[in-house]
């Protein structure tokens, strides 16, 4: 069962996007991050708030560059985008690995300086490891989601289990 789970275990996990240790990360030599936008920056759709916008203002000053990589439809992406002013590409199609490359590109970094932010295993965790990327793993902001989310949620019951028990 093990085995059968890996390609959607996190390198790591953190407990919200806003605990993530940036700094150390272009310490290591990251230059890129790429994030999902609902619930890992945000409550689902909501605008971006002012700890959204620090953040985004801080990895600038770290010397960060930022994409924001959603399957959600432009106006969505864009209006979210608004306040942060980073690279976007909306109606992504994770997991398919296609945008994650584009994000890079847009960014000008490449596999081994860019990390991925996400909240979901099976879009955001996979595709982004099926593209060669480091994935940190956030916890949902809000648990009002989609229905099809909240099914989905389950089934990652089940992986995070067995990645724990593997660590």
């Amino acid at each position: 069962m093990r085995g059968l789970f890996e390609r959607f275990y996190p390198d790591e996990c953190c407990g919200s996007t806003y605990q993530i240790d940036f700094a150390g990360l272009y310490a290591e030599g990251y230059r890129g991050v790429i994030f999902d936008i609902d619930n890992t920056l945000v409550p689902h759709g909501a605008p971006a708030d002012e700890r959204a916008v620090r953040l985004f203002d801080s990895l600038r000053d770290i010397g960060f560059d930022a994409c924001l990589l959603s399957n959600n439809q432009r106006e969505r992406v864009a209006s979210f985008n608004e306040r942060v002013g980073v690279h976007f590409i909306e109606n992504a199609h994770k997991p398919s690995t296609k945008n994650y490359r584009k994000a890079m590109e847009l960014m000008h970094t490449g596999l081994s300086d860019t990390v991925f932010v996400g909240d979901q295993l099976f879009t955001d965790i996979y595709g982004a490891k099926r593209t060669g990327l480091r994935t940190i793993l956030v916890s949902p902001i809000h648990p009002k989601e989609e229905i099809q989310i909240v099914l989905k949620r389950y089934l990652e019951r089940i992986v995070l289990y067995f990645y724990k028990k593997s660590l």
